[in-house]
């Protein structure tokens, strides 16, 4: 795992290091993202509610999805344990929401609330945010190791709409907001 500030990966040759890290970091912004929130549990009495944007799905048959969350976080710590996720889509008109999961959150179990947000459980028990667009529930599957993060493949289990299907889902680009590169 790098430094701070330390350039990490193949640099072409000619190039400056410095500004090669720039130029890379800026291209891989380009790349289009959803921004979502991922609900986590130990299945006992820990959540979590988590900003990610490193999420695709990976197949049809079965119906599979990745995340890529960083091994550092709290969020790794409780799919690990609780083999389960939810991944909740966002309005657009939401984007505030994205936000307030930043950081590990405060949770009210008797309220079932997440920073304030009122939460569902269904089938894994992993929070869902009841304000979201729509969610996906997942049993975990696989878990690959990808650099300073894992990649957790998950089988969605249940899926549901809580707004209109055709409301705009919150992307990377309507916030300020960037990650990776």
């Amino acid at each position: 795992m790098a430094g701070p500030g330390e350039i990490v990966g193949p640099i072409p040759p000619g190039q400056d290091p410095e500004q090669y890290d720039k130029l890379r970091r800026r291209v891989l912004w380009t790349m289009p993202y959803g921004l979502y929130v991922l609900g986590s549990t130990d299945r006992r009495d820990r959540r979590n509610g988590m900003t990610i944007n490193f999420v695709t799905q990976l197949s049809s048959d079965p119906k599979w999805i990745g995340v890529g969350v960083e091994k550092a976080a709290f969020t790794h710590e409780l799919i690990e344990a609780g083999r389960c996720f939810s991944l909740c889509m966002i309005d657009r008109e939401d984007r505030a929401i994205v936000r307030k999961f930043t950081k590990p959150v405060d949770v009210d179990l008797a309220e079932k609330t997440l920073n304030g947000f009122a939460y569902v459980e269904r089938v894994t028990g992993a929070p869902i945010l009841a304000q979201s667009l729509a969610f996906l529930d997942c049993e975990l599957h696989d878990t690959v190791t990808a650099g300073e993060h894992s990649f957790f493949v998950g089988e969605v289990v249940d899926v549901g709409f809580f707004k209109p299907e055709d409301t705009p889902v919150l992307r990377m680009e309507d916030t300020r907001m960037s990650y990776g590169g």
